[in-house]
């Protein structure tokens, strides 16, 4: 037997036992089992990965519909806004025509009632003129050439107060 003198064979017989020492207490079986829960464990990770990238992507996609949806309400509110500021600045526009036209009557009015005191005063101080003229030519009796220059005299003397 010349096979167990070499240190080699020696080296195998241990390597035989020690894999045969294995086998008896199942450390395949025991290694199988553990390689199995580990791949178990990482499919139900890779499921539970999945499964929340399509809860955060369909949370991404109802984020997305809630800004168009706000963007779209932002807009119908500066557009409404725009067409009430249209519509106040119209408003405003027109009721500004209309108290300058009021005024403007009223002004008009005032300077014609003005005018018409005016003119009545004038006519009353012309006419209180024109009666201390006679009055005083009367009263005086003068005639000839000392009569016209009392004319004439009144005469401008009513012409002075009128302007």
């Amino acid at each position: 037997m010349e096979f167990f003198r070499h240190a080699e064979s020696w080296v195998l017989v241990s390597f035989i036992l020690f894999l045969g020492l294995l086998v008896y207490l199942k450390v395949p079986a025991m290694l199988g089992k553990m390689l199995d829960e580990r791949a178990s464990k990482i499919s139900k990770e890779l499921d539970d990965a999945r499964k929340l990238r399509e809860d955060a992507a369909a949370l991404l996609e109802e984020y997305k519909k809630k800004r168009a949806d706000a963007e779209q309400e932002a807009a119908s509110i500066v557009a409404q806004a725009r067409s009430d500021a249209e519509a106040y600045a119209a408003d405003s526009r027109k009721k500004l025509t209309e108290t300058l036209a009021r005024r403007t009557k009223q002004a008009e009015q005032k300077i014609a009632q003005a005018e018409a005191a005016a003119t009545k005063e004038v006519r009353i101080a012309a006419g209180e003129l024109a009666i201390a003229a006679a009055a005083r030519l009367i009263k005086d009796g003068v005639s000839g050439k000392h009569s016209e220059n009392l004319i004439a005299e009144s005469i401008a003397a009513v012409k002075s107060r009128l302007n």
